[in-house]
């Protein structure tokens, strides 16, 4: 249906653009004034937009028939050496994007609950949003919160960490990217690990909102 595919463009590109708005608006409310100052606390997308990420990356997925629609908007630059209070700085800065998409997941929900109440009938493209900016919006938190750099959770661990084990644990950033890319490589339950860990942790999420 062209209408939704529209429309579900639109509830992508508002989700991972208010992840990174949020981490820069956090960010600012610590100190750090460095988004603010390249224009990047702005709901408007054409600063935030990656080619691949926000893109090309989405409309492959769409069109090849991926169960998970997946994308990201160009990341907010923060400076941590600004923050008022360093380590609650990180953890509340790197937190900050993977709330407001729980968020908007749970706003979607209470929304979708209301009207299904309501006597009257309401558009079925209506519901079909209101569940995809639910489950877009689950995937990319829970996503986001695998300790994996360069992802939020390995800042949120990386934060909470001793001094020692931080430096430890940082020696595995530049492989980040690699162990995302082997975790979807490896073949489990009819899917990748990857997809299956995402997809089980989505589903008692979905369920705990009532989907």
């Amino acid at each position: 249906m062209p209408e939704f595919f529209a429309l579900s463009i639109i509830v992508l590109l508002f989700s991972v653009i208010l992840h990174e708005v949020m981490h820069g608006w956090v960010a600012l409310k610590f100190g750090d004034h460095t988004a603010e100052r390249a224009g990047r606390l702005t709901l408007n997308p054409i600063p935030h937009i990656d080619l691949f990420g926000t893109i090309l990356l989405p409309a492959l997925l769409i069109f090849t028939g991926s169960p998970i629609l997946f994308g990201w908007a160009k990341p907010v630059p923060v400076n941590p050496l600004n923050f008022t209070n360093l380590r609650k700085g990180e953890l509340l800065v790197s937190a900050a994007g993977i709330l407001a998409n729980f968020g908007l997941a749970i706003v979607a929900s209470l929304i979708y609950h209301f009207l299904n109440a309501l006597p009257q009938t309401f558009p079925p493209i209506v519901g079909s949003v209101l569940r995809f900016t639910i489950m877009i919006n689950l995937v990319l938190g829970i996503f986001n919160l695998f300790p994996i750099p360069p992802l939020d959770g390995s800042k949120i661990l990386l934060s909470q960490l001793p001094l020692n084990l931080a430096r430890s644990f940082q020696r595995i950033e530049p492989y980040g990217i690699f162990i995302l890319l082997i975790l979807l490589m490896i073949p489990f339950g009819g899917s990748s690990l990857l997809h299956t860990i995402l997809g089980f942790f989505v589903g008692l999420f979905s369920g705990f909102l009532g989907f």
